[in-house]
Order: structure tokens, then sequence, then C-alpha cells
């Protein structure tokens, strides 16, 4: 142990001996200071120690010198007026080599900075050096009106390296003005502090340059050291990446000293802002990289301004129910008459005698059939009123029609005529009447030719759809709402704001979330969905009423009345608020199909329920239904997230073939069978259906069908030859493209086959086409893109435009769910007209 010491301590007890015989034996005087200081750092030399007597320096004076690995340089400054102002020292060395740097040491009283010369940056695998740097030093004693900073510059480098070295005092170093300049580039940081002032407890820091250099604006606490690197600044406070131009939001309440530092970081090159495209400049020694940029710090809106603009749009939509109330009064009648359907008038109706067969017209029966296969005999009311007042879609009472009475007796006297014929003598066929191979393929088809099943056994089917939906939203949303807010969670403890795609010039947060007007905006799909319900439950329950007293007769008019697509297409209306409130949280391309899942769900739901209007019996399963939905949104986020040119021939392969299947389905309405021998039936149809016959079987059919693959093959080509980048919004086209081709046919076969269209119904038609029109003048505003870098993404930023708290965006969110609700209730509406025609003579199309 003694051995141990001694050995330790030995090499500076020869080191003091040393010293004192030098000054001892030395010849300089040691009375006068500067010959102490000079035998002092010569003794220092020869002991391996660099003792150097700082130089006062001036500021906005320019220093030249040079430096070797024994020779260093210390310059002392003292800086006064430190509260309002920042001392930033600028530093070049031209033959500084990479091997043996220049090192810049700065110290202050309670901090230390350092960098080196050339400064050596790496970015995304290239090196870029620079030989002129400058920084400004952090304030970190604010307190006192003098400073004192040391600038040493060293080197290990055998031959002279020179320099030179400048310090200035920036009197612009507080952001008090509505613009403040500032120049900056890799090597040469700058930031600038931001006092609160007294009152404001939030600001909005925008950046804007005309140029498209990459750069980092970055919002840090005023705490030593300032993080101003291009390979430290993600290190502390809140960052983006810009390019001409980025905005944060700041909070007073995160800044307990009431002030932050705004840094401003250019980057290398560019590739962080174009994900790797037009990488500028290249690898090696940069000097003309700068970007010029304006900050622009500005109070954003109060708390009553947030209330009055949330309160606003909850007033507005509520005021949906208010109209939906007053025209369930006034234009449907009040208590037992308040409904589409004039219910006193219909229960007249229903309440009359049975109905007899007439036989005069044998035509206008076309075989009905109810649930128990009995002939169910119908009379039309072709004429006017009769003797007494019948309402709306009123059924004839026989008995008091003299002419259906002289009917009712020639078929009794033809009846009694044909007694003594023998039945079992002729082949009456009835299974031509029960085999659905043959009905189904007349070709003239009406709705009681696909309306034989049991109505309710239908109704509980149909009814699947909203519950099994309401199964989907929850395993489907509750993982989404966690997803998101970890995404926000990390975005609020990282402080990458290039995690989620805001438009940041228009993102008002609250609490942890960072842009609730995008989030809340939505509020108008979810009250609007519950209003569409609530109209579906009310008029369930007026045809339950009507049912209840109609005897059955029900079953032989109007058009068949199931409410469960109606209650799954006002449900997912709700999920769509939802889950575009989930994807708003956080802005993605990762979760983007989460805004996009319910878009296709309920595109396909009002594509069904417009074919199930006159096609009951043949419409599709719910678990068929949604299992397709299911394909669908897996194909989605394959598109999405590895949208190859493989990928997209793929799709258009596929998405062509499904075309022409589903249309050959479509024509024959189910009777079609893929098996080996579909090309032998492939050519018979051509042969029988376009060769030897002058005009197609079903022409409503075939020309809905060319229209659709015609518009389908087109989409297909363009996705197969184009390869666009935005494949969700590609395939909710698809969707809704086919949606309004549908709907437009049906509302002309209606037209064409003379059917009345409701005047409510016209104006909701009216409604739906002026706010779609101007919900897509919002949508393509593409204030955001995720195809886009983050910085990219930013560019296409813009204020807000309605109350200071929403964007277009947001406008979007508000016309797209009024549109959907106008165009849900066309489809609740449009065959109101035709509730008591005879189910024989309303044409299937």
């Amino acid at each position: 142990m003694t051995v141990v010491i001694k050995r330790r301590i030995y090499p500076y007890i020869t080191l003091t001996t040393y010293l004192l015989h030098f000054l001892a034996s030395s010849s300089v005087s040691l009375a006068t200071e500067e010959g102490s200081k000079y035998k002092l750092v010569q003794t220092a030399r020869l002991l391996g120690l660099n003792l150097i007597e700082p130089l006062p320096a001036q500021f906005n004076t320019t220093y030249h010198g040079d430096v070797t690995d024994n020779r260093n340089v210390i310059y002392s400054y003292t800086a006064t007026d430190t509260k309002t102002r920042a001392v930033r020292i600028f530093t070049t060395a031209n033959e500084s080599e990479k091997d043996y740097p220049t090192i810049v040491v700065i110290r202050q009283a309670r901090s230390v900075m350092s960098w080196q010369i050339p400064l050596l940056m790496q970015d995304s695998s290239l090196l870029y050096e620079y030989e002129s740097v400058s920084r400004t030093l952090c304030p970190v004693d604010t307190n006192h009106t003098e400073q004192k900073i040391n600038v040493e510059i060293s080197t290990q480098s055998k031959k002279n390296v020179s320099y030179t070295l400048k310090a200035i005092l920036q009197d612009n170093f507080m952001i008090e003005t509505d613009k403040h300049e500032v120049t900056s580039s890799p090597s040469n940081p700058v930031f600038a502090k931001y006092t609160f002032p007294e009152g404001v407890q939030s600001v909005l820091v925008r950046a804007t340059s005309a140029d498209t250099i990459c750069a980092v604006l970055s919002i840090q606490n005023t705490k030593c050291p300032v993080f101003d690197l291009d390979t430290d600044v993600k290190y502390q406070g809140k960052y983006q990446t810009m390019t001409t131009q980025g905005a944060i939001t700041i909070e007073k309440s995160d800044y307990k000293s009431g002030s932050f530092f705004v840094v401003l970081v250019v980057k290398p090159n560019d590739y962080d802002c174009t994900d790797g495209i037009n990488q500028m400049p290249p690898a090696g020694v940069s000097t003309t990289r700068q970007k010029n940029v304006t900050i622009n710090i500005s109070k954003t809106i109060s708390s009553s301004q947030y209330y009055r603009a949330t309160l606003i749009a909850a007033a507005f939509f509520a005021a949906f129910y208010v109209v939906a109330l007053l025209i369930g009064i006034f234009y449907h009648g009040c208590k037992e008459n308040w409904g589409i359907i004039d219910l006193t008038t219909f229960e007249t109706s229903m309440n009359q005698e049975e109905l007899k067969e007439p036989v005069a017209d044998s035509s206008a029966i076309r075989g009905s059939r109810t649930q128990d296969d009995t002939r169910q005999p119908i009379i039309e009311n072709r004429g006017g009123m009769g003797g007494g007042a019948q309402g709306y879609g009123s059924i004839s009472n026989p008995a008091s029609n003299p002419a259906s009475r002289s009917a009712t007796d020639q078929s009794n006297a033809r009846a009694e005529d044909q007694e003594s014929i023998n039945s079992e003598d002729f082949d009456m066929v009835k299974d031509a009447d029960q085999d659905k191979n043959i009905f189904r393929t007349k070709t003239a088809l009406f709705v009681v030719d696909l309306a034989r099943k049991n109505e309710k056994r239908a109704d509980k089917t149909y009814k699947l759809y909203y519950k099994n939906l309401f199964i989907i939203a929850v395993f489907y949303g509750l993982p989404v709402i966690q997803l998101v807010m970890t995404y926000q969670t990390v975005l609020n403890f990282t402080g990458d704001q290039d995690i989620c795609y805001y438009n940041f010039a228009c993102a008002h947060p609250l609490g942890r979330v960072s842009s609730f007007n995008n989030i809340y905006s939505n509020i108008g799909y979810i009250l609007l969905g519950i209003l569409f319900l609530i109209l579906v439950a009310r008029r369930e329950l007026l045809h339950r009423k009507a049912v209840e007293r109609s005897e059955g007769r029900h079953k032989k008019f109007g058009i068949p009345q199931h409410f469960g697509l109606f209650y799954a297409m006002g449900f997912a209306l709700c999920m769509e608020g939802i889950m575009s409130a989930c994807y708003h949280v956080c802005p993605t391309v990762s979760n983007f199909q989460f805004d996009t899942s319910f878009m296709y769900i309920i595109a396909c739901l009002c594509i069904l329920k417009i074919y199930q209007n006159r096609h009951p019996d043949i419409s599709a399963k719910a678990h068929f239904s949604y299992t397709v939905m299911a394909i669908v949104i897996i194909i989605a986020v394959i598109g999405v997230v590895y949208g190859t040119n493989i990928f997209w021939i793929l799709f258009a392969i596929v998405y062509l073939g499904a075309s022409l299947v589903l249309s050959v389905h479509l024509y024959y309405m189910g009777r079609w069978q893929i098996d080996r021998y579909i090309c032998n039936r492939l050519w018979l149809m051509i042969i029988s259906d376009w060769l030897k016959c002058s005009r197609p079987v079903y022409g409503s059919r075939l020309i809905l069908l060319i229209l659709g693959n015609a518009v389908n093959w087109g989409i297909g080509l363009y996705a197969g030859i184009t390869a666009p980048s935005d494949f969700a919004s590609l395939l909710l086209t698809v969707f809704i493209v086919n949606l309004a081709l549908y709907m437009g046919f049906y509302v002309f076969m209606k037209m064409w086959a003379r059917e009345k269209i409701p005047k409510l119904t016209i104006l909701f038609i009216l409604l739906a086409a002026v706010t779609w029109g101007f919900a897509l003048y919002f949508f393509v505003a593409h204030l955001t893109t995720w195809q886009l870098s983050p910085a990219g993404s930013r560019e296409g930023n813009k204020e807000c435009i309605l109350f200071q708290f929403y964007d277009k965006h947001d406008v979007w969110h508000f016309l797209s769910a009024i549109s959907l609700f106008f165009s849900f209730l066309i489809l609740l509406t449009l065959d109101d007209e035709i509730i008591l025609t005879r189910r024989d003579k309303i044409p299937v199309f």
C-alpha cells in the first residue's frame, strides 16, 4: 500500500521541485508583474503546461492570428446589458484539417460552449465540412449588467493554422415586433428570445421563407445550453422540419419562466424535408446554403372565442332537430297523422272488406303470392275518389264499386261454366310459380316476384346489418382510440411535430390534444347520424302501426319496408364521425384508414339499400356484405403501405375481373354459377341475347351494367397505368362514383316508369347537390397531405377561415356530414309515392 502511494505522488513532488529550482535560478527579476507572468508561462511550457494570458478584446472587431499545438490564444470580452441582448461569436479557420481541427472553447460564468473547425455534419450518410462557424451564446446571467466571456482557440496541428474571430452584441435578440428577420445556415444557427406579454396565455409561432431549403424550427425553454446544431436540436422542446413555412402553438403554462427561445437550424441537405428527393447540396464543403426566415409571433384566440366557435357549431346541427320536428308537425300532420304516410287514410283503407279477385284484366295481376303460397287478389284503384273521400294511396272497396261488382259476377259465371272441365287433364305448371330459376328470369320482373319470402324473417335478417356493425365498431374503434392517444402522448413527450400531419397554421390545442378544432368539427356526423336514427325509428313505429291495422293487406302494396339497413347507415354515419375524430388526433399515413373505413361502409350500405328496395329476396346477407367490406379494407391497407407498381397491376386485373363477374351476377339476378361450364354458358348467352335477338332480354339492367362497366373499367385502367400515390382516396372514389351512378340510374328509371317522386325528396336532392358541391370544393383544398414529407405537407397549411377556429377541412367535415344526411333522407323517402301501389305494378330495375 505504501509503495502504491509513493508512486502516485512522486511525479507531483518532482514537478514542484523542478519548478522551484527553475524560479530560483532565473536571472529575470520576479519583482515586476510582467516578469513574473513571463516566467510562469515559460515554466509551464517547460512542464508541458500552457498557461495563456487572456487578451482583452472588443466587440464588433475582427481579430486575426494563428495557433499551433504549443501555442493557444484566449480573448476576453466584457458584455454589458445582456438582459435584452445576446453575444454572438464568429470564427473561421480555412487551413484547419479534419484530423487536427481547430477547437473553439467559450467560457462564461456558468456555462461552457465549444465547437471545432471544420464543423462536421453527417446527414443521410453524407458528410459535410464547414470552415466558418458562428453561434449565439446562451444568456445565462441576465441578472447582472456585466458578464465576462473568454474565447480560447487551440489546435493539435504541428503547423500554423490561421483563424479569424469576431464577437458582436445582438440588439435584435428579443422578438418584440410582428416580423423578426433572421438568416441561418447549417454552421450558423440562430435563436431569439420571446417573453409572453401580460395577459397572453397562448401564442402561435410562425416561420415563413421564400426558399425551400430544409430547416428545423425549434421551441426551447430558456435554459442553457441551447441545442442549436443539427446533431442536437431534437434533444429539447418542440421542433418540426420546414421549407417555406412552419408553425407551432405555444402555451404559457408549459414555460414557467414566461419566455422561450425560437431556434432555427438549417439542415446540410434537403433529405429530411423531401424524403430523399432532390438532395442538395452534395457531400463536401458548403458555404452558400443560407436561409432567410421571417418569424411572426401572434396571440391565439381567447377562451371565449373557443366557447363561441364550439357552441355555434353545436347549435347549428341542433337546428336540424328543430327543422325535422317542424316538418313532422306541419308537413305530415299531428299526432297519429304525424308521419311520411297519411295514417288516417291508410288505416281507413286497410280496415275495409277483403278484396276480391278481378278477371277483367288478368294482366293487372302477375302471379302475386304471399308467404302462405295462396293467391292474393288485388284491385287497383284507377279511378277517382268514388263515393267517399279516399286518401293518399287508399285501397278501393269492391263492394262500393259497380264496375268491380260486374267483373266479379262475370268471373263467377265463367267459373260455373268451367266446372265441367276436369283440371286433372291439364298441367297447371304450378312449379313455374314457385321455382326461383323461372320467375327471377322473367323478361318483365315486378317487385311481387322478388318479395316472396316471409317479411318478418327477412326483417330479422336485415336487422343483422346494424347489430353486426355495432359489434364491428366496438372491436374496431377501441384499439383505434388507444392507438391515436398513444401517438398524441409520444408527440407531447418527444416534442416531434413531424409525427402528425396537422394544419399547423390553424391548430387549436385543448389539453393534451394538439388540434382540437379538427376533432370537434366531426360533431356533425354524430349529431346528424343520431337524428337519422330517430327518423328511421319513428318511421318504423308508424309502419308497425299501419301493419297492425292492415290485416295483412299491406303485403300487396308498395316497396317492402325493411329498416335494418337504414339503422346501419345511421350508425355508420355516427361511427364515421368518431373514426374521423380519431384520425385527426394525429393524422398520418398509417392511420388514414381510420378516416376512410366507415366511408367505404357507408357507400356500400347505400348501394345495398337501393338494390334492396326492389330486390328484397335476393339482396346480400349481412355477414357476406361485411366480409366483402373487410376484404376491401385489407386491400386499402396493402395499397397504402405497399403501393408498388406490381400491386397496381394486380389490383387493376382483379378489379376489372370482379366488375365483369358482378355484372353477370346482377344481370341474371343471381341465377348464374361460376364453374367449369361458365365459358360455354357465356357463349350461349352471347348467341341468345345478342346475335339472335334484336334487343337484349333485360334492357334496363343492361344499360346500367354497360354504364357501370365503362366507368369502372376506366378507373381500373387509369389505376393500372398511372399508379396514383393515394390509393385510399382512389378506392373511396370508386365507391362514391358507383353510388352516384346507381342512385342516378334509380331516379331516372323511376321517372321512366312514370313513378312520382315526392316533393320533399326533390327538395332533399337539390339540397344534397348544393351541399356536395360546396363540400367537394373545400375537400380539394389540400391543407395537408401525408403523401409528402411533414415539411412538404406544411407548405399547404392555411389560416382559419371560420370564427378564427375552423379551417377549410373543418368546413368539409360540416358540409359532408350535411350532404350525407340529405343523401340518406333521399333514400328514406324516395319511394313514398308508391307505398300504396300494387307490387305487381312496381317494376324491378
